[in-house]
């Protein structure tokens, strides 16, 4: 027997707020809130991790009180899935990511930071 991916613990000062931008980046739903924690996921997946086989992830925001110092250990890559790249970026742009530089160079990704700063990739392929 394994394990199973079901859950992404992101420390953060504004949970709310960090919530409803990956909601957007994603297309995930609200599961579960409260005044310091809030968790999203897939609307498309009702039975969650009692499903057998892959399930996409849920992520939980944390208020924590200590603010992001450093280059992110861990993060997340997206794909686009119905556009290009360059208009994936610009709809994330829109929705309060950034621009970063974290040593990469050119590459066939771009890093973005969400609104409190976490590094996230734009992968070039479509994942339809």
């Amino acid at each position: 027997m394994t394990s199973k991916f079901t859950e992404l613990a992101i420390d953060c000062a504004d949970p709310h707020g960090l919530a409803r931008f990956w909601c957007a980046v994603l297309g995930y739903e609200v599961q579960d809130q409260e005044d310091e924690i809030v968790t999203i996921g897939s609307p498309t997946v009702p039975e969650g991790r009692n499903r057998r086989g892959p399930v996409p992830p849920t992520l939980t925001f944390a208020r924590v009180p200590e603010g992001k110092t450093a280059k992110n250990r861990l993060h997340i890559d997206v794909n686009p899935t119905d556009r290009e790249q360059h208009d994936e970026v610009a709809r994330l742009l829109d929705l309060g990511a950034r621009h970063v530089d974290v040593g990469q160079g050119q590459q066939s990704w771009v890093v973005l930071a969400d609104p409190e700063g976490n590094e996230f990739c734009v992968l070039a392929d479509r994942c339809p």
